[in-house]
């Protein structure tokens, strides 16, 4: 069952007095229920713009964009709001965990937009989550008294609190160590597998993208099936004047 279908995407920021900029240029790709998708691209290669896609953010310049079987124009805005916060997870690099709210709280956060059984039992399921990635010994403990490790698993566990079918990783091993990194995304994918949902890793890692079962490579807004170099580290060192995604939030959609 396809659970994301994209078909000659483009995304096109409007700059100053400038010429139009193309970010994603013709992308295309189908995301079954369950699959194992790793996106490997270096900086400015327009990462962050299709992740802002795939999540729902945002709205392709041109293309098809497909979420379950709906096209994601046809959304209205809160609608929008509602599939994103109940059907996807994300994974970020930082963390991005509540300062001076405890592991708990932080992972009830999403359930308190949620109806029903999973608000009324928001602390029950939180804790279960929690439990489930090894840290049902840690629900007190705020962010700073966590290492690393911890507080990514937090991370995961507050992603996966809603049940997601897709959850996007964006660089979630990036703060951490080697070790710790592959302890993670082992983790990761085997509370993906319990859960169903389909896992899709952005990165600029070639060993964290090769745990994945479909290997793809973005390049200058072009995305490709990743050949036998995927094993081969992406290096900056030549692309220092690419426009970095970062550099994007600044500029109007």
């Amino acid at each position: 069952m396809t659970l994301l279908h994209l078909a000659g995407v483009t995304r096109t920021v409007q700059l100053v007095d400038a010429p139009p900029l193309t970010i994603l240029s013709g992308v295309d790709l189908d995301v079954a229920v369950g699959d194992r998708v790793s996106i490997v691209g270096r900086s400015g290669s327009g990462k962050s713009t299709l992740l802002n896609l795939l999540g729902l953010l945002d709205n392709p310049t041109t293309g098809v964009l497909e979420f379950d079987n709906r096209p994601v124009k046809s959304f209205s805005s809160a609608e929008r709001d509602r599939v994103r916060g109940r059907d996807v997870g994300f994974i970020f690099q930082q963390f991005n965990l509540l300062q001076g709210r405890t592991a708990l709280e932080n992972v009830m956060t999403p359930l308190l937009y949620a109806q029903g059984k999973q608000f009324w039992q928001r602390a029950r399921i939180a804790t279960e989550m929690l439990d489930r990635v090894g840290l049902g010994h840690r629900l007190g403990a705020m962010p700073d008294k966590l290492s690393g490790g911890e507080q990514q698993r937090v991370a995961i566990a507050r992603s996966l609190v809603r049940g997601p079918r897709l959850i996007l990783a964006d660089e979630p091993t990036g703060a951490l160590d080697l070790e710790t990194g592959a302890d993670v995304m082992a983790l990761l994918d085997e509370v993906a597998t319990g859960s169903g949902a389909a896992l899709i890793t952005i990165t600029h890692d070639p060993a964290i993208a090769a745990l994945a079962t479909r290997h793809l490579r973005l390049d200058h807004g072009v995305l490709t099936v990743a050949g036998a170099n995927i094993g081969r580290t992406v290096s900056d060192d030549d692309v220092h004047d690419d426009l970095r995604d970062d550099d994007l939030a600044a500029v109007p959609a």
